[in-house]
């Protein structure tokens, strides 16, 4: 059965009076993007007073708007034969060594050579299905030049004894990271809650307000002077987006290689993306209960890097 577009309608009221219409918009419908309703317009989905307007028009008080968004086409997304270092596997759960470049869901835009379209190919319909066709079971992710573990859930079960633990902070989460500059200290935290940055809706930042926990253990595993990098070990209590990416910038150590979060910093170095990568991870077993660790080998850019180094 098709389905049919939503239609919206509103009247200015004087408080919105010489608002833009893009952005009167997107405070009144907030489930959808500034970048889609620029589409909408243009595709003249958006009409004022019957006739459709650019993104900048000034409104006025009555005026009558009307916004139809088309239903959501939801993609189909296809099992490929991707190859997979798999750290440990059993009829409930799979955890993946996942490599660079590789995105963990299909998304917008990128439906495929993902982590799910490899997994789908190997565990067939063996997936839980609570997050939806779009991450079949998937529930966590590492970012797409973030390289190591990835737990993956076989049955709805499983999925949610998994997320429990994510929730109660429970499963140990440990990575491996390259950072500019010297830390002097032999370990320490940061504490600081995590928001979209004001600055830049694509960034992450540490706010003052609104945002969410964030808690962050790191450890120096070794420092090189001379090139000015420092070696560390860091522990997730908590795992918000790009949580250590964000944590390590706020205290003057960005990740080498980030190019969101250490910009303005270069090094000789020619890397694809961050230095770090997720290498112990531990979880409950859903069924068993028994405690299980697995870990995931350095990627060979990183060793490689640490001998240069050396």
């Amino acid at each position: 059965m098709d389905q049919k577009s939503d239609t919206f309608e509103f009247v200015v009221t004087d408080e919105y009076e010489g608002y833009r219409i893009d952005k009167l918009i997107s405070e009144l419908v907030e489930s959808v993007s500034r970048t889609y309703i620029k589409k909408l317009i243009d595709d003249k989905k958006v009409l004022c007073n019957g006739k459709p307007v650019k993104a900048s028009f000034s409104l006025s008080e009555n005026d009558v708007i009307q916004v139809e968004i088309p239903p959501v086409e939801v993609p189909e997304i296809v099992p490929q034969d991707i190859p997979l270092d798999i750290l440990y596997e059993d009829d409930d759960v799979i955890v993946v060594n996942k490599p660079k470049d590789m995105v963990v869901h299909p998304a917008a835009g990128h439906y495929k050579d993902t982590l799910v379209n490899a997994i789908m190919f190997h565990c067939k319909d063996n997936l839980s299905g609570i997050n939806g066709v779009m991450r079949p079971g998937i529930v966590h992710r590492i970012d797409k030049d973030t390289t190591g573990s990835v737990i993956i859930c076989k049955n709805d079960f499983a999925h949610n004894s998994i997320a429990d633990q994510l929730k109660e902070h429970s499963i140990n989460r440990v990575y491996h990271a390259i950072c500019y500059g010297i830390i002097d200290e032999d370990e320490g935290f940061v504490d600081a809650p995590i928001g979209r940055s004001q600055n830049d809706r694509k960034k992450m930042a540490v706010v003052k307000s609104g945002g969410k926990e964030a808690y962050t253990h790191y450890r120096v595993l070794k420092r090189f002077p001379e090139d000015k990098f420092t070696y560390i070990e860091c522990k997730l209590k908590t795992g918000r987006t790009h949580q250590i990416r964000v944590h390590m910038a706020h205290i003057g150590h960005p990740l080498l290689g980030d190019e969101v979060y250490a910009q303005g910093r270069s090094s000789k170095f020619k890397l694809q993306g961050q230095c770090l990568h997720a290498k112990t991870l531990g979880f409950v077993h859903p069924r068993t209960n028994e405690y299980i660790e697995t870990d995931a080998p350095l990627p060979q850019y990183f060793s490689h890097l640490l001998d240069v180094l050396k």
